[in-house]
């Protein structure tokens, strides 16, 4: 795995940047259609939010394991974080001492995470083990070029895979299940059938009969459907239908 300096690298894998930015968030933390806003609005928006639940979730049950086995200064481990958007959640990995590749269908969302000032802040921590610019790599990848290296522990896929077209959606998710070492995690979300955003063609939602069977490769350990109005992040009205998940790869 060859890492790269985060402030200076900016690493396009494919040229054709049209797939939406896979940033987003629900209820008062909402995603957003990108058929209606410039991208740039929804990051000031979104700016220094906090990372989500769902990884914070990843990363203690990474915690409770190296706990469980006696653990004693274990190797960096290494995650996707897919559709990282400005990097509400590689900074967060960052700060816990991982390593990351953070992958975004957006220049924009990569510019942004490359200039956050908290990266700074993390590189002078006391506790960071690991040089902040041998610790993160950036790539501008849409999903039907997605290219994911392999053994990973963890990716995170916080509310960007709706935003991967119908056609290339089980494509994609082989890529995420095959990643993954054994005992390894996925953490993010997938709207259901009823959100209102089912309305775009090119978007993926699933019934929670589709979910279990997408999880069929995985120990479940959280599946939390949501359903109710809400806001984007931008104020528009919304109906969401979301399932927040957590989930360990079987052997």
């Amino acid at each position: 795995m060859t890492l790269t300096n985060p402030k200076t690298n900016l690493t396009a894998s494919d040229s054709n940047l049209q797939q939406p930015s896979l940033d987003g968030q629900a209820s008062n933390q909402a995603s957003k259609p990108a058929d209606h806003h410039p991208w740039t609005n929804y990051y000031q928006a979104v700016a220094g939010r906090p990372p989500r639940e769902t990884l914070l979730t990843a990363l203690n049950a990474f915690d409770a394991d190296a706990k469980e086995v006696a653990e004693s200064g274990p190797a960096a481990k290494f995650a996707v974080d897919l559709g990282c958007g400005n990097g509400r959640d590689t900074v967060e990995l960052l700060r816990r001492n991982w390593l990351v590749l953070a992958i975004d269908g957006e220049a924009e969302a990569i510019a942004q995470l490359q200039q956050r000032q908290d990266l700074d802040s993390i590189s002078l921590e006391a506790s960071k083990e690991i040089p902040l610019e041998a610790s993160l790599e950036t790539r501008v990848q849409r999903f039907e070029a997605l290219i994911l290296p392999a053994n990973v522990d963890l990716i995170n896929a916080s509310f960007c895979l709706p935003f991967c077209s119908p056609d290339q959606f089980s494509t994609m998710w082989n890529k995420i299940v095959t990643a993954l070492k054994p005992g390894g995690r996925f953490c993010g979300h997938l709207f259901g059938d009823r959100d209102s955003w089912a309305v775009y063609p090119n978007r993926s939602h699933h019934m929670r009969s589709q979910i279990d069977q997408l999880l069929i490769p995985f120990k479940v350990e959280l599946l939390d459907e949501e359903e109710h109005p809400g806001k984007t992040a931008l104020g528009e009205e919304k109906h969401w239908h979301i399932y927040n998940i957590v989930a360990q790869r079987l052997a």
